[in-house]
């Protein structure tokens, strides 16, 4: 199986951080290769631009693909399927115009210009709510077409909305909510190897904001304690050989951690340890 990966930029870290907490470490990865090989043979990963990515997979040069879903959603790759979000490299793709214009909605652009990196997505959505606009495709420097007479109005990536208002815009709506996702082609997504990656970068997910809860507590307390564990499912006991206390066990979300421990000592819960998790397949 190929994994196509981004080979820059802010989504190529989070990605291999991603895999390679997921158990798929990268062994001969070294700069400027195209490819390389994972601890599991039969798993090798490819390097690209995020935004060939979509076609990677869809042309069958990889089978399952990391970027940005509006990359995908550019690419317009139909034979696409978005398995798992993978949580980092949220942002928006919005509307913006002159901020002392007098563009304050999508129906005041109608006949007018946008400039866009994303000129597929940009068409679609103002051919959903029935504005006919020109369209013109730029590759940078997005936010200045609007004051050299380029374009209205810009349909561009944000996070933050800071350089927005750095060249003096404003949102007008948004296009498209994007992240980071999990794509395979449609006709492998049932394929083993597949299923087991998307499990294994799942199971990181959702641990990443659970702890590990053990403790120790008497018996006549376990009715109580099993009252305070917010636990996945409650909580395990395990009897403690001569002993009239039990070990319990539990996953918490992280949030819950300080209110949970003071909690449980309330009710004589001791020798209480947390950790982290790394991997939790539900």
């Amino acid at each position: 199986m190929r994994i196509a990966v981004p080979n820059k930029g802010r989504l190529h870290e989070p990605a291999m951080d991603l895999l390679d907490r997921a158990g798929l470490h990268v062994v001969d990865g070294a700069d400027r290769k195209l490819y390389a090989g994972t601890v599991d043979p039969e798993v090798t990963v490819l390097y690209a631009r995020a935004a060939d990515i979509p076609e990677y997979v869809s042309d069958g040069a990889a089978d399952v693909g990391i970027t940005g879903l509006d990359q995908a959603r550019e690419a317009e790759a139909d034979n696409l399927i978005d398995l798992l979000d993978l949580e980092f490299g949220a942002c928006r793709l919005v509307l913006a115009a002159p901020e002392d214009g007098d563009i304050g909605a999508v129906a005041d652009l109608e006949g007018g210009r946008v400039a866009t990196e994303f000129p597929t997505v940009t068409r679609s959505f103002f051919d959903d709510h029935g504005v006919d606009v020109t369209i013109t495709e730029v590759s940078g420097a997005t936010e200045l077409t609007p004051h050299v007479d380029i374009a209205d109005a810009i349909v561009d990536i944000t996070s933050t909305g800071t350089t927005l208002r750095m060249n003096r815009l404003a949102e007008v709506a948004d296009v498209l909510e994007s992240s980071v996702r999990l794509f395979a082609r449609e006709d492998v997504t049932d394929d083993e190897k597949v299923q087991q990656t998307r499990m294994a970068l799942a199971s990181v997910l959702s641990a990443e904001d659970k702890r590990y809860l053990m403790m120790n507590v008497p018996g006549e307390s376990l009715a109580d304690v099993k009252e305070v564990l917010p636990g996945m499912g409650g909580p395990t006991v395990m009897d403690i050989a001569g002993k009239d206390h039990v070990a319990v066990h539990a996953v918490v979300d992280e949030r819950e951690v300080f209110e949970t421990i003071n909690a449980l000592k309330e009710v004589g819960a001791s020798d209480v340890l947390v950790t982290g998790i790394e991997r939790l397949v539900e």
